[in-house]
């Protein structure tokens, strides 16, 4: 793991999910990009000049932000980009050979009932990019546990699975495999990858009807460090992604960081 994308917003907590992403940049020798995306809506010529401006303001508000933290020898490269945020964030971690994007739960909400805001939420709804989601206030400490959760076990890419591997290889974690049997189980969904079998250490199979409500059920008795779910059609977040907002209250996890994989078809 090389390189990791940090996107700031306004959040009170954006200070702190930073420092968060150095200390865990540092135990990788990884390099941060920290970026700020704008987006103006006007007639073609008009707003040249502002655009100057922005990004002006914008790469300063974002020196300034790395400047409240201790960077602890860690590369970190500020940048701002003016597009659409889903679609720039693809582009941007394709340009930048991006492993990781490291994301707020809440990047721009005032409202304390919410998990996942309009923003982060988008993110993880809409782009296909590893992602690790850092609770708000939470330290950076080894991560010595790993709980992953899938409704299927079957993974056609191997590179998948590649943020994962680098976070087991890097802390030695022991990773436990919670494998959900919802109303849409097919055969064969339960057998194992090879490249994901090297990785576990124990496996729990359970019935539920979504892989949201068997991570309810397991996942404090598993005590993880992190928790590790995969981005499908019908997965983890599937209800939960009806709309970008997420509530605490559909996700009781203010402490768990959430490793997100993505394209594991």
């Amino acid at each position: 793991m090389k390189n990791i994308l940090v996107p700031v917003g306004s959040s009170k907590n954006a200070v702190s999910h930073l420092q968060y992403a150095v200390d865990f940049a540092k135990a990788f020798g990884a390099k941060i990009y920290v970026v700020q995306i704008y987006n103006i809506y006007s007639k073609a010529g008009t707003m040249i000049k502002v655009d100057h401006i922005l990004e002006r303001e914008s790469y300063e508000f974002l020196k300034s932000h790395v400047a409240q933290v201790d960077t602890k020898g860690v590369e970190i490269v500020v940048k701002s980009f003016k597009g659409k945020l889903v679609d720039t964030l693809e582009l941007v971690c394709h340009s930048l050979d991006i492993d990781l994007i490291m994301i707020e739960p809440r990047t721009n909400s005032l409202r304390e009932e919410v998990y996942l805001g309009k923003t982060s939420g988008k993110i993880i709804k809409q782009t296909n990019i590893p992602a690790l989601i850092v609770p708000e206030g939470v330290s950076f400490k080894p991560i010595v546990y790993i709980l992953v959760a899938l409704k299927s076990a079957i993974i056609k890419k191997e590179s998948a699975l590649k943020p994962l591997i680098a976070i087991k290889d890097q802390f030695r974690s022991i990773v436990n495999l919670l494998l959900v049997q919802t109303p849409f189980y097919n055969e064969g969904d339960f057998e194992i990858n090879p490249d994901l079998a090297k990785l576990i250490t124990n496996i729990t199979k359970t019935e539920n009807a979504t892989t949201f409500q068997g991570v309810l059920e397991h996942y404090k008795d598993n005590d993880p460090d992190m928790l590790c779910v995969v981005r499908r059609k019908r997965g983890f977040f599937s209800k939960l992604w009806e709309k970008n907002t997420i509530l605490k209250k559909d996700f009781q996890s203010n402490t768990l960081p959430v490793l997100v994989l993505s394209g594991v078809k």
